[in-house]
């Protein structure tokens, strides 16, 4: 398991700035997953965006066993 730390822009008007996912996942595609999961299919012109910022966002390896879900998420 990996803690994903991804920039999820959204432009105005549907946010101000967009925000920050912090998941726990087994991979890129699992946290994809959760977190259209968790946000509802709210935005999915901006998945592309999406797909790429998790390819090159920060990742740390979970030491404790944690099941796949999304910790925390700050949007704007």
């Amino acid at each position: 398991m990996n803690l994903y730390i991804v920039d999820h822009f959204i432009p105005f008007p549907q946010s101000e700035y967009g925000g920050i996912w912090n998941v726990v996942a087994s991979d890129d595609e699992e946290c994809f997953d959760l977190i259209v999961e968790h946000d509802g299919d709210s935005f999915p012109e901006y998945y592309s965006t999406l797909r790429t910022n998790i390819s090159k966002c920060a990742k740390y390896k979970v030491v404790d066993t944690v099941k796949p879900k999304v910790v925390t998420s700050f949007l704007t």
